[in-house]
């Protein structure tokens, strides 16, 4: 696992129930981080031209996506009576990106109404403020998505298919767009926790497709959805060095950001690094 620190994310100005909810973040193992107001996510470094919803790359709601993307949060809690926070456009987006939908998000709010704005926008739980305070403890630890670690270091003792073999040495090739279908096949095939690494490799291997084509924006968003299914992951799975793995996904994921999208044929390939592994 690259990071074994959980994020659970707060979106509050209200100190009181901040506090509150980081001693039970502490008590389960969590690192509470708030995000009081659009001011705290600051610019973003991604450049990006039109957008639809989605991974949105400008702006602070660009910025937040990277903080999300990096932080893995394991639950998010939106203050819905944080009115320095826009709620009503950020539950929806993060909730409609395969970069960050998958991690759960809890509304508090002292209204019906705004509990049932946040349900309609996307927020997949929703509990009353009081009620919230009474059963944070609870809440927090029935909602927030731990991987499950042991499970995935048992899988990952387990050998690559012969599948994932062969779309690993097409990615080695440089054959990104051809490396697809073999991993996604082993992907379909395999029922274990380990399977997410097939994932991993087939995105960052779209990713660097898109990045060839001349794709930014392609390239960034996939590169964005890869650590969710890469980060869980001991530093070794199945023979693959996973902590190099990420390392190069990272590296070639910076150096497209600092270039944009009007930069791109400046991309220096040599970035595209072959994924370690004993077969």
């Amino acid at each position: 696992m690259k990071d074994s620190t959980q994020h659970l994310i707060t979106f509050s100005t209200n100190d009181t129930l901040v506090d509150m909810i980081k001693k039970t973040a502490v008590s389960q193992n969590f690192t509470l981080i708030n995000i009081a107001d659009e001011t705290a996510v600051g610019p973003t470094r991604i450049v990006a031209q039109r957008e639809a919803l989605g991974e949105k790359l400008s702006g602070q709601i660009g910025k937040l996506f990277e903080h999300i993307t990096e932080w893995q949060p394991v639950l998010m809690i939106f203050d819905l009576d944080n009115t320095a926070v826009p709620w009503e456009r950020w539950i929806p987006t993060l909730k409609t990106s395969p970069a960050t939908r998958r991690f759960p998000i809890l509304s508090v709010g002292a209204t019906d109404e705004l509990l049932a704005e946040a349900k309609r926008v996307g927020s997949n739980y929703t509990a009353q403020s009081n009620s919230f305070q009474e059963n944070q403890a609870e809440l927090i630890q029935k909602y927030a998505r731990v991987p499950n670690f042991e499970r995935l270091a048992a899988s990952c003792e387990e050998p690559l298919s012969d599948l994932a073999k062969e779309g690993i040495e097409l990615f080695n090739q440089g054959e990104f767009y051809k490396c697809h279908d073999a991993l996604e096949e082993a992907w379909n095939l395999d029922k274990s926790p380990g399977r997410n690494l097939y994932r991993g490799i087939l995105q960052i291997g779209i990713a660097y497709f898109q990045i060839e084509r001349g794709n930014y924006r392609g390239g960034i968003k996939m590169l964005m959805r890869v650590r969710q299914w890469l980060d869980p992951l001991p530093n070794h799975c199945r023979g693959i060095d996973i902590a190099d793995l990420r390392q190069n996904a990272e590296a070639v994921q910076n150096a497209l950001s600092a270039l944009g999208p009007d930069r791109i044929d400046e991309f220096d390939k040599s970035l595209f690094k072959p994924i370690i592994w004993s077969g």
